[in-house]
């Protein structure tokens, strides 16, 4: 019997699956099934409860990437396979995140090379993928249909459907089992609206993923961690149309005036000080994936997360 809460909360959050074992006829070493939860995290000492879980971002196309990242990488952002590789057995990443800069060239039309370029991270890592796609609704379908095909069977979380436009990536989830994460702009009722929209398209609540969108501390985040808790909290009063995981990017405070001008040789303590404090954060407001882009700021987090854990009350306390 589950321990009694002291908060009028009576839903639970969906579960979805990420990522397909060979049991499962995929070919990752784990899967996760987020969700589950019946309230907030780190209130209670309940050892069943996971902790958040921390995706590594990597991308095909550094150029647009952070320079705070480039120069502690070195290399290895020039080496998508190396480079993912490493934030699995060196980092210490739960998952991947893959954006796909690349798409996002002025003119991009050569789709073939995305496939190749799934293709390369699966088999870098047996971790499971997160797929960001080119946010262009003009090659959207084009590209979501070519990562969905390239790792059907694996389970993926495609990203990022918005209420613009939802339709392309939704399409590539249904026709290879894939999940999507529902983008909205630090707002309780679109983030509920767009899950309806993918709901009555065929997108299952098993699914779907909310991303409320993530501000960096001071630049938004107490609007985002606002919405956050607003979500959760009427996903346990039993609002099944908001009850579903989340996932949060702290990655948007490496670019940041605060980090950018930082003096050089205090830039990678600064950029891991705002990702570890906007992760944790996120957490204590619900989410259960954190995504971060400098490698030391994974460690922090996991130290910070068990620490969180550990202080939590006993299971039915007031």
């Amino acid at each position: 019997m589950a321990a009694e809460t002291p908060f009028d909360w009576s839903g639970t959050i969906e579960r979805v699956t990420l990522g397909a074992t060979a049991s499962d006829g995929g070919t990752r070493r784990i899967s996760y099934r987020l969700g589950g939860g019946t309230t907030l995290p780190f209130l209670e000492q309940d050892p069943s409860f996971p902790m958040p879980l921390i995706a590594f971002e990597v991308c095909d196309f550094p150029q647009f990437w952070s320079p705070i990242v480039k120069d502690y990488c070195g290399d290895l952002v020039g080496n998508l396979a190396e480079w993912t590789s490493t934030a699995d057995v060196k980092y210490g990443a739960d998952l991947i995140r893959l954006h796909l800069n690349s798409t996002r060239q002025r003119n991009f039309a050569d789709i073939p090379t995305i496939g190749k370029t799934v293709e390369t991270v699966l088999s870098a890592t047996s971790l499971p993928l997160i797929i960001e796609g080119s946010n262009e609704p003009k090659i959207d379908s084009d590209v979501f249909q070519r990562c969905g095909e390239t790792a059907q069977g694996e389970r993926l979380l495609l990203g990022t459907a918005e209420a613009s436009h939802y339709r392309s990536i939704a399409a590539a989830a249904l026709a290879y089992n894939h999940s999507v994460i529902a983008q909205s702009p630090i707002d309780v009722n679109l983030a509920k609206q767009l899950n309806i929209l993918l709901r009555e398209i065929g997108v299952q609540r098993d699914h779907i993923v909310i991303d409320p969108y993530t501000g960096a501390l001071g630049y938004g985040f107490e609007y985002s961690y606002s919405a956050m808790e607003r979500i959760r909290f009427a996903a346990l009063k039993g609002d099944t149309d908001l009850a579903m995981p989340l996932i949060c990017s702290a990655a948007d405070t490496l670019t940041i005036k605060e980090v950018r001008e930082a003096d050089p040789s205090m830039q990678d303590r600064f950029a891991v000080s705002w990702e570890v404090y906007t992760g944790i954060a996120a957490a204590a407001a619900g989410a259960e994936i954190i995504c971060v882009r400098h490698p030391e700021t994974i460690g922090m987090l996991r130290k910070a997360f068990s620490g969180m854990k550990a202080r939590a009350g006993p299971a039915g306390s007031e």
